[in-house]
């Protein structure tokens, strides 16, 4: 099976020029959804992860079932207001504009290996701002886990040299 066959390609989403990698036709195919979670699982596994931090929407549907797996704990990074108890935020920009991320400040502990997941690297921004929560937390980057890279985008570059593992490059 080949999970390439499972994404959609959407142009001028969301706005005119940007090509959307839609993966709902992925989670939709119960055996193609399985697959990717299974690698990403057999990637990682390696890393020894304690917890899981991955931001609303799309990150938590493949940090979710991945965090159960590897048995550790799933930290949500959301947009702000979104959680109830006192959070960490930081700006970053996208391909296409600019957000901020919240997550809880208890959420980590400086003990904790945490493993960054996400549908897609792009230009790093959002990677790069969850790297910047866990830290504000005292806790360390170990790895990051992808579904796609886009890799005319070079959101590797950003990253330094965390480990990333990636199944599909588009």
């Amino acid at each position: 099976m080949n999970l390439r066959d499972f994404i959609r390609t959407v142009p001028d989403t969301p706005r005119p020029g940007i090509l959307f990698y839609d993966v709902t036709p992925l989670l939709a195919d119960g055996a193609a959804f399985a697959l990717a979670v299974r690698q990403m699982y057999e990637a990682v596994l390696p890393l020894a992860p304690t917890k899981i931090i991955a931001p609303e929407a799309r990150g938590f549907l493949f940090a979710a079932p991945l965090a159960y797996l590897l048995g550790v704990g799933f930290v949500p990074v959301r947009k702000p207001g979104k959680l109830p108890c006192a959070c960490h935020t930081v700006a970053y920009d996208l391909e296409y504009g600019s957000n901020r991320l919240s997550m809880h400040k208890d959420a980590l502990s400086p003990e904790d290996r945490v493993l960054v997941v996400d549908d897609v690297l792009a230009t790093g921004g959002t990677f790069k701002a969850m790297q910047q929560l866990t830290e504000l937390c005292g806790a360390s980057v170990v790895g990051g886990c992808v579904l796609m890279e886009l890799d005319s985008l070079g959101g590797r570059a950003i990253l330094g040299d965390i480990p990333l593992s990636v199944l599909l490059h588009v």
